[in-house]
């Protein structure tokens, strides 16, 4: 009875974890209208570099109505953001920045980051090294 209950403990911490692992590792087509491109210009509110994706969380000011919506948008691996340009502290809270990406399914306010361009015309991607293109 003993071996059977821990076996069932085991095959549930299993499953579990692999649920976990699961969602973790979610494919970006999967969370992301890839024909639906976007492009917002806003104000940082927060960078998170964690694992296992980074998010910039940006205030985005409507001209017509001057409502303010906070975006959060979902970029690459902190290690893949470095090893595309990116460096921690370059962009801090306030500082304005256009990003364009790719409309979340489910959320008006979510996107995925493709491609961040700063103030003074600093470019960085998701894929990569980035140009100045302006």
């Amino acid at each position: 009875m003993k071996g059977r209950v821990s076996a069932v403990f085991a095959t549930v911490l299993l499953a579990l974890g692999s649920a976990a692992q699961a969602w973790a590792h979610h494919s970006f087509a999967a969370e992301y209208d890839m024909k639906h491109p976007i492009e917002v210009h806003g104000t940082i509110v927060q960078v998170r570099l964690e694992n296992p994706h980074s998010w910039f969380v940006v205030d985005v000011k409507d001209a017509k109505t001057g409502q303010v919506d906070r975006w959060s948008f979902e970029a690459g691996t902190p290690s893949g953001m470095l090893r595309n340009g990116y460096r921690p502290g370059v962009i801090k809270p306030g500082d304005e920045v256009t990003i364009k990406g790719f409309q979340s399914k489910d959320s008006d306010v979510r996107g995925m980051l493709r491609e961040l361009v700063t103030a003074e015309g600093k470019v960085y991607g998701l894929f990569g090294p980035q140009e100045n293109r302006q």
